[in-house]
C-alpha cells in the first residue's frame, strides 16, 4: 500500500520519534510511505478552546495537504494520534459548516474517510497484529480518551502489544480514567489536572511495569511528566515506538 503519514503538530514539534517509528514500521512491513509537505495542525486545539472560526484556515491547509489521497496518490492516511484522527473525523467538517464553507466540509469528510489511527490501520486495513516487533520489557497500556471514546479502537492496541516478542503486557487499574491532559484543560484547570495525572501515575506505578504506552504523545507527555517528577523510573513510550522496535534495531530511551 501507499500510505501518507499525518505526523501531527505536537509530534513533529516535540516528539518526532513517534512519526519516525511509524514510517520505519510501515516500511518494514513492505509499504510505500510518504510524509506530505505542507501539513501542520489539524485545528483540534482551536476548536477545543472555542475558536472554531479561526480553525477554518488551519483545516483548509490540512485538507489541501492530504487531498491527493482523493486522486489515488495514497491508499490511506495514518496518524500516531487518536486525538488528531478524532478531530479530522468529528470536528473538521462541522467547523467548516458552521463557517458556511460547505465545499471545505465535504472535502474534509472525504479526506477523513481515508484517515486512520495507527492501530486501526494495522489491524483493520493491513490485517496484521504481529508486526515482527521485539520489546523485552514489562508494559502497561493507557487508552487515551479520544482513542477510547471517539474512535472506539477497543482492544486493537492490546492485540498488537501481546504479539510483540518479549513484551509482558500488564493490565492498568482504572485504565479508562482520563490522565487530566485534555489540551488546554491542563492549563486552565491546573489543580484538577494535576490531581488526575497523579492518580494515573499511581495506577501505573502500582502495575510494576517498566514502560507505559499509549497512542497519543499528548497524554504521554502529561503522564511522563508526573512519573518523572515522582522519580518513578517508568518510561513513557509511544505505541509506534514499541512496534517499530526489533532485535536488530531495539528501542532505546531518548
Amino acid at each position: 500500500m501507499r500510505i501518507a503519514v499525518f505526523a501531527t503538530c505536537l509530534v513533529e514539534t516535540a516528539f518526532p520519534q513517534a512519526a519516525i517509528a511509524t514510517v520505519r514500521l510501515l516500511e518494514r512491513l513492505g509499504h510505500e510511505v510518504d510524509v506530505p509537505a505542507g501539513q501542520a495542525c489539524c485545528g483540534q486545539m482551536h476548536v477545543n478552546t472555542g475558536y472554531a472560526a479561526q480553525a477554518v484556515p488551519v483545516i483548509r491547509n490540512h485538507v489541501r495537504a492530504f487531498a491527493p489521497v482523493l486522486d489515488g496518490a495514497w491508499d490511506a492516511i495514518v496518524a500516531p494520534s487518536g486525538s488528531c484522527v478524532g478531530s479530522t473525523r468529528h470536528q473538521q467538517a462541522s467547523a467548516a459548516r458552521r463557517a458556511g464553507d460547505e465545499t471545505l466540509a465535504v472535502a474534509a469528510e472525504r479526506v477523513a474517510a481515508h484517515t486512520y489511527e495507527l492501530s486501526e490501520l494495522l489491524v483493520d486495513v493491513l490485517g496484521v497484529t504481529d508486526v515482527g516487533a521485539s520489546f523485552p520489557r514489562t508494559v502497561t497500556y493507557h487508552p487515551t480518551c479520544h482513542s477510547l471514546r471517539l474512535l472506539h479502537v477497543g482492544d486493537r492496541p492490546a492485540r498488537l502489544l501481546r504479539a510483540v516478542e518479549g513484551l509482558e503486557l500488564i493490565d492498568l487499574p482504572e485504565a479508562e480514567s482520563c490522565c487530566g491532559f485534555g489540551g488546554t484543560f491542563a492549563l486552565k484547570n491546573a489543580e484538577t489536572s494535576s490531581a488526575m495525572v497523579a492518580d494515573k501515575a499511581s495506577s501505573i506505578v502500582a502495575t510494576g511495569a517498566q514502560v507505559v504506552t499509549a497512542g497519543d504523545w499528548s497524554c504521554l507527555m502529561n503522564i511522563s511528566g508526573a512519573l518523572s517528577r515522582s522519580g518513578t523510573g517508568v518510561h513513557a513510550v509511544h505505541l509506534a515506538e514499541i512496534l517499530a522496535s526489533t532485535r536488530e534495531h531495539p528501542w532505546a530511551p531518548a
